[in-house]
Parts: C-alpha cells; structure tokens; sequence
C-alpha cells in the first residue's frame, strides 16, 4: 500500500507490532476522550484563506533558540523507540538531522545520549523527568550538555502516571532485551512486571512527586542550557514558568496520555500564547497529523510544533524511511497550506487566516426592514 499520509501509518504499525507495544505507544489516560480530542479539536478551526498573492517562493525556514532549521515541525520525546525498531532513535535521529529539524530524545529512550550524539551532527533537544536522586538528574544533564544537546525539554505533568488501561491490561513492561539506556549502570531498580502496568511501578518509586517550581531554577544552576517546560496548559502555569526562568513553553497534554478530560493542546494554545505576552517562545505538541494542523498552530501563535505518535508508528513501518517521509509528507502538506493561504513566509500566517469556534461572530448589516 502507498502511503499517503501521516495518518496511514498507524494502521501500518499495528499490523506489525506486537499488541503490548502498539497499545503503549496508541493509547491515552481512561476513557481516552482527550486523546481523539487532540486531533479532533483542529478540525473545528476553519482557514479564511487570501488569493491572488504570488506564493511562486515559499520561505519555511525559522529559527528556535537560537538555532536556524528548515520548517517549524520538530520532533517530540517518545520513550522506547527500539520497540518500534531496532534502530530506534539511531533512526529518528538521522531522519530529523537529514530533514533538518531537531528532535527531542526521551530520557526514556532506549539509546543513550552519547549513542544518540554518535549518529552524527543535528540539533538536538533531551527531555528529562526529575529523579528522586538528584545527583542522577545532575549527571544526566551533564551528559546531555557534553554530547551537544542544545536545551532541555522539562516534563512537568507526570509527578505520577496517569491511569493508561491498556498497559494495566497488558501488564506493560519493557521487552528483556532492550533498557533505558540512559540509566545503565545505576542503580535505579528495573521496570519489572507488576500486578499492572510496569512503568507506572518504575515511576512511582523513582519520579520525584516534590518537584516545583524552585526546581526549575534548581536546574539553571546546574547547566547553561536553555529549559522549555513541557506540560503547560493554563494561563496561570505559563506566568509562573516564565518568572521561573523558561526559555520557552510547549503546550502539552503529554499526548492525552495523564489527565484525561484535559483540553485539547489546539484549544489551550491561544491562553497560554496570550499569557506569555511574546517573552518567551510557545511551541504546541499533541495531535498533528496534517500540514494544515501546523498552521492553524502558528496561526494561534506557536513559533513551532513537536509531532510524537507519527514517529514512532512511522519507524515501526519503515524504519528510518519513514520517518523521513513523515516529516516530508507534513512539510510538503504546510507548504501547501501556506500557498493556498497566500502566505510565502512564517511571519505572514496572522490570526485572520483562521477562524475558531469561539471568535466572536463577524459583524452583518442589520437587515432593512
């Protein structure tokens, strides 16, 4: 079967997976309504699109942190990644450095970030959970910063693991011959089986649940690297990151997989857009699919998106090869969107060329009676 967009390949992955895998990497928290949300909720945003522009010359390119890349779509921490291949983030690496975006490695991944940095030049994000032992955080960091990454992606919604039925079902663990790689040779306790799901076990006995806003800048003391904090969906929360410190905010659900009944990343976007008042760069992860989903999020303000599932399912496919197609099938899709919006570059897409649910109804003529 040809494939022909981002979406087919989660079928794909399901076939060739096996079901404690493909569940861990599809499934969401509960009923999983805020799950099918994530992407619903960008089908309710409509474009208001301008003609007659000359869009012969499409400029794509933008720059994040300081660092120039090709497009605005990135890609997510996913955990695990050998279980979808054994190349794993070897691949994803590749792919994002040959595509010329950055990804994000999970602090879950099943290559370490010295491996990671192995594949060659890229730029590179690493996600982290704060450990109970905070020498095991510094080390880690420390590491990240040794082997080129270029800033941390701070995940702040996961004091505990939300309640993933599948993988309490499938009594989820890691397959014995693959480990979480950044952790080798400490002594952190394994993700053994449980009477539920095994990773919920490992986090509860080594996530710290403590963790604060004083330990953001707890970590600006331990490295230079810029921290984005990951999990914001509110207002109040981004305020309060940005008087932490944050070098940036991704509006994050954790792709519906802790909270459910959370609002879509779509639709809390624009407050937190508001909130942080152009101090500081606001990215959106969670539901991207399609070109016209990365532009309805920079429409609403997001300097860039972070796609996750589309990865994974894609290298569970084809490996590296599909993970380049991925980010080349929503590339050639954005900039498809973008000419037939009348926009030839990433500062021209504006909140007029879209309109939302909740925008208020455009003026009419009142009627001659």
């Amino acid at each position: 079967m040809e494939v022909t967009n981002v979406k087919e390949y989660q079928a794909i992955a399901k076939e060739k997976l096996p079901k404690m895998v493909y569940d861990y990497y599809a499934s969401g928290a509960e009923d999983q309504w805020t799950l099918e949300e994530n992407q619903n909720a960008f089908a309710r945003i409509l474009f208001r699109p301008r003609i007659l522009i000359d869009v012969s010359k499409i400029d794509m390119t933008t720059t994040i942190l300081g660092f120039k890349i090709s497009m605005p779509i990135m890609i997510a921490p996913t955990a695990m990644q050998k279980m979808a291949h054994p190349e794993g983030e070897y691949a994803t690496a590749r792919a994002a450095s040959a595509a010329g975006t950055i990804m994000t490695l999970s602090s879950w991944a099943t290559s370490s970030v010295e491996e990671v940095a192995s594949t060659g030049p890229g730029i590179r994000f690493f996600q982290l959970y704060v450990y109970k032992d905070r020498n095991v955080v510094a080390q880690l960091v420390r590491r990240a910063e040794r082997a080129g990454f270029k800033a941390i992606a701070l995940t702040v919604d996961t004091p505990r693991l939300g309640r993933r039925e599948a993988d309490i079902k499938n009594r989820f663990t890691l397959p014995p011959f693959l480990t979480l790689k950044n952790f080798e040779g400490l002594d952190l306790g394994k993700m053994d089986e449980a009477n539920d799901s095994g990773l919920a076990s490992y986090v509860a006995g080594q996530i710290d649940r403590t963790l604060s806003w004083k330990d953001v800048k707890w970590l600006q003391t331990i490295t230079s690297m810029p921290i984005l904090v990951k999990g914001v969906i509110t207002a109040e929360d981004t305020r309060l990151a940005i008087q932490a410190g944050a070098a940036g905010i991704i509006v994050s659900n954790h792709g519906a997989r802790q909270l459910d009944y959370v609002p879509a990343t779509i639709m809390a976007l624009e407050e937190v857009v508001k909130a942080a008042q152009r101090r500081v760069p606001v990215f959106l992860d969670g539901g991207v699919r399609r070109g016209t989903d990365v532009f309805k999020a920079l429409a609403l303000g997001a300097s860039g998106i972070f796609i996750g599932r589309p990865v994974v399912f894609s290298l569970a496919a084809e490996g590296e090869v599909g993970v380049k197609k991925v980010l080349q099938m929503l590339r050639d899709e954005f900039e498809l969107t973008m000419a037939l919006s009348g926009c030839t570059s990433l500062k021209q897409i504006t909140r007029n060329h879209i309109v939302t649910e909740w925008d208020t109804p455009r003026a009419r003529p009142a009627p001659r009676l």
